[in-house]
């Protein structure tokens, strides 16, 4: 039966294999940065050039949650979690071997492929899993995005210090097949047909009180993605360079990020929680206005105490909205596309987040200044805000009454 499957004592051990697993599979996100001093000095090239295999990594990132979480759904999460960890390792492989920057960045971009197995293909996985505790269950998986960030650059450090890069992506390639492979066996059990059916029954309520086509909603909340994202980008992308010139210095500028990271962290776990009572539209659109409110406080305020305070405040608010995304899939679209759904909605905030770094840089060279770079995020998070509005006031009040209530049946 349904209800011995979700949120069940295997549910929540799935979650911490899960976990275990997206630290370790998104290294690839976090190690090119790390890397990215020595293979400038190695090869040669400016810093622009130097760039590209982060870039290309990226774009990787986000075909991969859309291409891997069609892979999770029909043929399963164990099979696309070996299949990626070979993709990893074999860029790795041959990052060390390429002659030129050039090819060195082909090789990140299947890095960065693989590397999206660990984001939305894992959250859409254990959302079939869990029904009273989703919430929390995909804040906790997409918080191993961030566990990897703040885990593997210190690791590192000492095996590029003493060996260099090469030694590094050698190092990284052989840990990824060690841990993920095995890790991923434990996975490989299915989900009941009743329990997909149940799941699938609640969605489909939801969707019908939307009064929506998939396709439509899909488009929408991408878009939404997109638009969060670009307003999300300019302080995680920029804070850096925004305090070289105001004069603090590059080390003020990393930790103001490190403390959005952690912020991030925390509002991850806090919007889990309130999106298990709330529901995943409510617990964006809250995210979205605390976002924006953020945004703001960095128009009027520019020195060194506020600045930090505001950092940490944009990082406890924007660190759930992603997430929520996953679930607001989850709670309006079939149960049998999750990983293609969440993928694709999850890929647009990707690429908006590399849209929204690109055009805060254009909008400085072109007016010297950060003013209407924020003015520009603030622009693009309302129409984050405004469409998660017309979702909320468009879905019909009973019909989310019968699916919240056929929900929370399963339990009684």
């Amino acid at each position: 039966m349904g209800d011995e499957i979700h949120d069940s004592a295997y549910s929540w051990l799935r979650l911490l294999v899960t976990l275990a697993i997206a630290t370790v599979a998104n290294v690839g996100m976090w190690s090119v940065v790390v890397v990215m001093p020595a293979i400038e000095a190695d090869f040669a090239v400016g810093r622009a050039e130097a760039s590209l295999p982060y870039t290309l990594t990226m774009i990787g990132f986000a075909l991969g949650n859309l291409l891997i979480g069609r892979v999770v759904d029909r043929f399963g999460v164990t099979l696309a979690l070996n299949g990626a960890a070979a993709a990893i390792a074999l860029g790795f492989v041959l990052t060390t071997l390429a002659p030129s920057i050039l090819l060195l960045s082909l090789a990140q971009l299947l890095v960065g492929l693989g590397t999206g197995v660990g984001f939305g293909p894992l959250i859409a996985d254990i959302s079939h899993w869990f029904l009273k505790r989703r919430g929390i269950a995909v804040a906790l998986v997409a918080s191993g995005n961030y566990l990897s960030g703040a885990i593997w650059p210190t690791l590192l450090a000492g095996v590029l210090a003493d060996r260099g890069w090469q030694a590094v992506h050698l190092l990284l390639a052989l840990i990824t097949v060690l841990a993920i492979v095995p890790l991923s066996l434990l996975l490989r059990r299915k989900l009941p047909e009743a329990a997909l059916g149940l799941a699938q029954a609640a969605s489909d309520l939801r969707a019908k009180s939307a009064g929506m086509s998939t396709r439509s909603l899909t488009w929408l909340l991408g878009l939404a993605g997109i638009g969060c994202c670009v307003a999300m980008s300019m302080p995680q992308v920029h804070i850096v360079a925004y305090c070289v010139g105001l004069g603090y210095g590059p080390a003020v500028g990393a930790e103001m990020l490190s403390l959005m990271l952690l912020g991030g962290v925390v509002s991850r776990v806090v919007s889990g929680l309130l999106a298990d009572r709330l529901g995943g539209v409510r617990t964006l659109l809250i995210g979205s206005l605390l976002q924006c409110l953020a945004l703001f406080f960095y128009l009027p305020w520019d020195g060194m105490a506020p600045l930090y305070a505001i950092s940490l405040m944009f990082g406890l608010a924007q660190g759930g909205i992603v997430p929520s995304y996953a679930l607001v899939v989850r709670e309006y679209m079939p149960a049998r596309e999750a990983g293609a759904r969440v993928g694709f909605v999850l890929m647009m905030t990707i690429m908006g987040m590399a849209l929204g770094g690109w055009m805060a840089g254009w909008i400085y060279e072109m007016t010297g200044s950060y003013r209407l770079a924020f003015v520009n995020g603030i622009v693009w998070n309302g129409l984050n805000i405004a469409i998660m509005v017309l979702l909320l006031l468009r879905s019909h009040p009973r019909a989310r009454h019968i699916a919240s209530t056929k929900y929370a049946g399963t339990y009684r």
